[in-house]
């Protein structure tokens, strides 16, 4: 209906005439609150909402309708037998009956007819049900009955206290009249379907008190009614007691009765008239005992810290904003939380809208009871009494909490939860509900164990709880936190709790984890200053332009778990988590090494507390030179790409998406699903054995619309036609030129972003008559009954585009996949939309698979692996077998046997560094690829990847690929293993065997790096502690020589040279410029270099050894003050080089004589030089070509004295990784473990 605002209250709505209203019409009609004061004038009740803004001036006042309202008021006992009473008022007329709140209420009221002279109305905030009155005056009788008051005989709290603490023997069914001060009102309580509460009466003249027990249907009213500190007389008590602790109380009768105390109407009556005869037992009270096991629950553990006790204090304040009215928790006075939990609040909490004022009696003060908690809370026990004083004049909102099913106050009771443990449960309850309602909808997101199933709220809080309170012994004791002289109640005690985890939205992980990886950053944490003084300005921007840190859920204090529905994005092709706020990218493994193809979870929800969240950085720098690291105004600009990668065996499904889970678990869609019963994810895919599918005829109907998305009957609405197929190899991602048929011109096109796989189409197209009935292989069935001849085999190039992107994470190779076509039941469906790759005039042959572009509305479902298939599948794998692609090892790529161009292999990743492009890339496929948006590298770089068969391996492989590609590859980090597919293989003119990624390529991970190891900065990962090896035993092993260690003797220096060359050019920099003159360069920055080739002989054989930069200074034995000092010298001459021994003929050109140089070669010629030293290297394959195998040579060896004769091999080229001193004990331990391994080798 309309209301009818006054004239003057400016609410220009449309009205109705004014007269009678109906409840009916009130509920049915009314959808804004309103408010009605037919005896107030238009100033009046401008005064009226002038002070009800003051409180809150944003919030607008009830609008005034003139509306008659006439009606009974009940306790709702007459109305339906079965409801339940819960102490609630009710108005009703003859059309309905709605809830109402009042301030001032008297039992005489009940059952009478009133007028209303002033209410107002206030619907719930969702419409889905009526709302309620606020009688804000009292009401107008129409006819109350008057009643003659008898003189009534009672016994006050002083005589009747003894009743309780003694056993006095009574008369059997013996009643007691009890008259006293209203010292303590209980709240109302419900338990097992029973209403009830306690009261307290004190003596007039003492402290002395006794509790009664109200209990029966017609007298909850009485709630209303009582005000504490007013005098009352209670009538036809009777004595009962608990069961368990035998605490003895009064409890009311079906006659009992509520009076005002009157002195002049009472008489006092001795006791022992109306308690004597024959001793009987007292009566057993159940109710309480009820309520009390119905919380046989634990109580949270005792901590070590300092334990704080809550103060009980008594609040008046104005309720100024409701922080979650199904937790309880109100804003009082925007300073002061109220929180009501603890209480059953049985009104469902009407009349707490902003702007009421409430009383707050014997409740408990705790302050900072959680940390991330900004305001002071006030408590609210059984013991506590909570008044509502004035209504609210403001058009407010009822938010009404749930009737049934409230998770937060169920496992509030369930773990007899303290206050700060509460108010943590509520902060990711509702962080939990923000997040995800959106997706599954509130109800199901919250629904409580108490249905069939739980929901995943549930499931996401219970083991959170259950680690944090692991104590359920000790139960809640009711009947101390009301009836006990000494108060006991869950809120007396409290520590100021540090939360033990969190679980922020998806923006805020963004957020948190760039803030942490750029907090002290520094451009100089990610380079090694020995390694960085001697690099140009080219090679230093670029190695700082791309580095990574990974965070662990320990790295966040407190501890970050994840959530998020498992979505995968067809413009980015990558699965991600999703919540209402952000998409987090994500790489999802499997730690059987198989891939991650569930496509059932797709839109799952989703727990991971075990991750590696990757946070790459991008920086675009101009540094002059190493020396200006320190100075934050080089770097231009910076970005970050976070993604987070984690196993699926640490995944928690904690809703998953309809009729899936279930079928992926019939199928085994990975070993790793199998025989794991204590897998969270396994006992979540649990379900009975599904029936057998039900196969339609597979006859196509001639006489059918051929177009299969336009069905008319129900049939034909709800089936679907499905193929399975295996895939054979799958192409990267990244822009093709595709031409589709029925394109009349192809040129002008835009590249088009999209993959393409190989498939074997098994079997034939099969008609469902549902699509979740697709599960099992009849295809396979058929063929292993007929044998290998009878399978039905073809291949076919699917292309993905638009929309069907999506299924790129989800496509590997050597799986069973199935499109599903919904809502078809053309069997020729696949037929009709292929098409051949070239036009039919220059298709020769019929070799080439024919095209099918996968439609955007198919459905892929992952079947199963080759290596999964039945015992009685045998014959269809060993056939399958053989379509397999050629999967090599590292050793066999990198043989000079080894033929192919493309080649497939899996490794770890040893080392990541990104360096400038190769040279003869195509730039055609990288001027395609700059379009797209979100590369955050240079198109001019490449990521170099050393790849090896496993950790501390020999054989490494590099593999080179550009920075276009790599926007839709993740989890490219050190110790992480790959699967390459298609790689080109190529071979330098230094015969270095490598890899480059082209377009027919495509990466796989397999296994993630191990997260107990620590994750570099730099983009580069640390090689492992090299081996010690004899330099005779590396002959043999020239082609694939890997990082090594020697014991050995420095014999000479052959050649030496040092220089400073500019930053920007390489050329000579002399006396702080740069020595090119056409055309000059600007730069005034020079870089040092050094480079020494030595000679070192382990007494097995000997080898030239080249030494870069910090090297040099080691092989002299210089100190860091004697290398800088001669550095200095260089710099005023530009470059210094000599060369001495067997040298000659190496292109090195000696300087004239100046003492720098002088210097230089005595120190070269000492015999302080030649010494034992420790070396790491690796080959130096710098010359035109590797040195073959030659035959062994007798060489002479000097050795004091005495002279040796020995065969050794020619010398090896090595490159100085690492050089370290020997100390004599080091040398006698190395050597005798040395002469130790030689032995066991022979």
């Amino acid at each position: 209906m309309c209301e009818m605002p006054a004239p003057d209250a400016g609410c220009g709505r449309d009205v109705v005439e004014d007269g009678f209203i109906s409840i009916a019409d009130l509920q049915h009609q009314q959808c804004i609150p309103c408010c009605s004061h037919l005896t107030w004038s238009t100033n009046e009740f401008k005064e009226w909402t002038h002070q009800g803004q003051g409180v809150l001036p944003m919030q607008s006042a009830l609008p005034r309708a003139y509306l008659i309202l006439v009606g009974y008021l009940t306790d709702g006992r007459q109305e339906d037998k079965e409801k339940l009473v819960d102490g609630c008022l009710y108005l009703k007329d003859n059309t309905g009956i709605i809830p109402c709140e009042l301030l001032h209420f008297e039992l005489e009221w009940l059952e009478s007819l009133f007028l209303f002279p002033s209410w107002s109305y206030i619907p719930q905030t969702d419409q889905s049900a009526a709302g309620y009155v606020e009688i804000l005056v009292d009401p107008v009788p129409v006819n109350l009955p008057e009643e003659v008051p008898d003189s009534i005989p009672v016994t006050y709290p002083a005589s009747a206290e003894p009743l309780l603490t003694s056993r006095i023997p009574c008369k059997k069914r013996s009643k007691l009249t009890v008259a006293g001060e209203l010292a303590r009102l209980g709240p109302l309580l419900c338990i097992h379907q029973k209403t009830f509460f306690f009261l307290f009466l004190k003596c007039f003249t003492s402290a002395v008190w006794v509790p009664v027990l109200v209990q029966k249907p017609n007298q909850m009213a009485w709630h209303h009614v009582l005000h504490l500190g007013r005098r009352y007389t209670i009538t036809g008590l009777s004595v009962s007691s608990l069961k368990k602790s035998g605490q003895r109380l009064f409890v009311t009768g079906v006659s009992s009765c509520l009076l005002p105390y009157c002195a002049e109407q009472v008489r006092e009556q001795p006791l022992d008239s109306a308690w004597q005869g024959e001793s009987t037992q007292s009566s057993s009270f159940g109710t309480p005992e009820q309520l009390s096991n119905s919380l046989e629950l634990g109580v949270e553990d005792e901590r070590p810290g300092s334990t704080k006790e809550s103060k009980i204090i008594s609040y008046v304040g104005t309720v100024t904003k409701i922080l979650n009215v199904q937790a309880g928790l109100f804003l009082l006075d925007n300073k002061v939380c109220l929180c009501l939990a603890y209480q059953q609040f049985l009104n469902s909490a009407r009349g707490l809208r902003p702007g009421a004022c409430v009383e707050l009696i014997d409740v408990h003060l705790l302050q900072k009871p959680l940390v991330s908690f900004p305001f002071i809370v006030l408590g609210a026990c059984l013991s506590s009494t909570v008044v509502l004083k004035s209504f609210s004049r403001l058009s407010t909102p009822y938010q009404p909490p749930a009737s049934s099913g409230n998770l937060y106050l169920q496992l509030l009771f369930r773990y007899n939860l303290g206050m700060p443990l509460y108010l943590w449960l509520v902060s990711l309850l509702e962080s939990f509900e923000e997040r995800f309602s959106c997706f599954f909808g509130r109800r199901r997101l919250l629904l409580s164990s108490t249905h069939r199933n739980s929901g995943a709220a549930e499931k996401f809080l219970v083991p959170l709880l259950q680690a944090v309170v692991p104590d359920r012994e000790k139960a809640r004791d009711i009947y101390n936190e009301i009836l006990a002289k000494t108060h006991q109640c869950p809120l007396q005690k409290y520590l100021t709790l540090n939360p033990p985890c969190q679980a922020p939205s998806l923006s805020a992980v963004f957020r948190v984890a760039e803030q942490k990886i750029w907090e002290g950053f520094s451009p100089s944490q990610l380079l090694s200053p020995l390694e960085a003084q001697h690099m140009g300005t080219q090679e230093l921007n670029r190695r700082l332009s791309w580095s990574y840190c990974t965070l662990s859920a320990g790295s966040f204090q407190p501890r970050l778990i994840l959530l998020g529905v498992l979505r995968v994005s067809s413009r980015s092709s990558s699965l991600q988590l999703q919540d209402k706020s952000s998409t987090l990218p994500c790489v999802i493994s499997h730690k059987d090494g198989s891939p991650f193809a569930h496509t059932a979870l797709i839109g799952s929800l989703l727990q991971v507390e075990n991750y590696q969240l990757v946070v790459e950085r991008f920086l675009q720098t101009d540094f002059p030179s190493w020396k200006q690291l320190s100075n934050l105004e080089h770097v231009r600009e910076k970005k970050t790409s976070v993604y987070v990668q984690f196993y699926f065996e640490d995944v928690q499904v904690l809703h998953a998406a309809e009729g899936q889970i279930q079928k992926a678990l019939r199928r085994g869609n990975s070993s790793s699903l199998r025989k794991k019963d204590d897998d969270s994810l396994t006992s979540e895919l649990k379900t009975p054995e599904p029936k057998m599918m039900k196969l339609e005829d597979p006859k196509p109907d001639t006489h059918r619309d051929e177009n299969c998305q336009k069905g008319q009957s129900s049939t034909r609405t709800t089936s679907c036609v499905s193929y399975l197929f295996l895939v054979t190899q799958k192409e990267g991602l990244m822009l093709r030129n595709y031409q589709l048929p029925r394109e009349e011109d192809g040129e002008g096109q835009d590249l088009q972003r999209s993959f393409q796989a190989t498939v074997l189409w098994l079997g034939r197209p099969r008609l469902w008559s549902h699509h979740t009935e697709a599960g099992n292989l009849p295809e396979l069935e058929e063929s292993s009954c007929d044998g290998k001849e009878g399978m039905t085999r073809q291949e076919a190039l699917l292309l993905f585009m638009g929309k069907s992107l999506r299924w790129f994470p989800f496509l590997h190779l050597d799986g069973l996949y199935r499109f599903i076509v919904p809502h078809c039941s053309d069997l020729e469906v696949f037929d009709k939309l292929c098409f051949p790759p070239v036009p039919a005039k220059f298709l020769s042959g019929s070799s080439c698979p024919l095209c099918l572009l996968v439609q955007d509305t198919w459905h892929l479902q992952h079947e199963t692996w080759i290596s999964c298939l039945s015992e009685h599948q045998l014959a269809t794998r060993s056939v399958l077998r053989g379509m397999n692609q050629r999967i090599s090892s590292i050793p066999e790529v990198i043989s000079n046997s080894f033929t192919g161009s493309l080649v497939s292999f899996s490794g770890e990743i040893v080392e990541r560094t990104l360096c400038a492009s190769l040279k003869n890339e195509k730039p055609s496929v990288t001027l395609g690829l700059q379009k797209q948006k979100g590369n955050l590298l240079a198109s001019d770089h490449s990521v170099k990847l050393g790849v090896s068969v496993a950790p501390g391996s020999p054989v490494v492989v590099d593999v080179y690929i550009a920075a276009t590609y790599l926007q839709h590859l993740w989890g490219l980090l050190p110790g992480a293993k790959i699967f390459f597919q298609n790689l080109e293989r190529k071979i330098s003119r230094f015969h270095n065997v490598y890899c480059t990624y082209i377009a027919t390529s495509c990466v796989s991970i397999v296994s993630l790096p191990a997260s107990h190891l620590p994750f570099p900065s730099s983009p580069a990962g640390e090689a492992s502690s090299p081996s010690l090896v004899f330099l005779s035993n590396l002959q043999a092993h020239l082609q694939h020589l890997p990082q090594a260690r020697i014991l050995c003797h420095l014999s000479c220096v052959l050649t030496l040279s040092l220089q400073w060359v500019c930053s920007l050019c390489s050329s000579i920099f002399k006396q702080g410029r740069c020595t090119r003159h056409s055309p000059p360069c600007p730069s005034h920055t020079g870089v040092r270099q050094a480079s020494a080739r030595v000679l070192v002989e382990d007494g097995t054989g000997e080898a030239c050894v080249l030494c870069r930069n910090q090297h040099v200074a080691a092989m002299l034995g210089l100190s860091l003050v004697e290398w800088e000092a001669l550095q200095n010298c260089v710099q005023s001459r530009g470059r210094v080089s000599i060369q001495h021994g067997e040298a000659t003929g190496t292109g090195c050109v000696e300087e004239p004589e100046d003492f720098v140089a002088c210097y230089l070669r005595s120190l070269c010629r000492s015999p302080l030089i030649c010494r034992p030293i420790l070396l790491d290297f690796r080959l130096d394959r710098k010359p035109s070509k590797i040195l073959q195998p030659a035959p062994l040579q007798l060489r002479n060896f000097r050795c004091g004295e005495m002279e040796f004769v020995s065969q050794v091999e020619p010398r090896l080229s090595l490159l100085c990784l690492n050089v370290e001193e020997v100390e004599q004990g080091a040398l006698n331990y190395l050597n005798s473990e040395r002469i130790r391994r030689a032995s066991c080798h022979c």
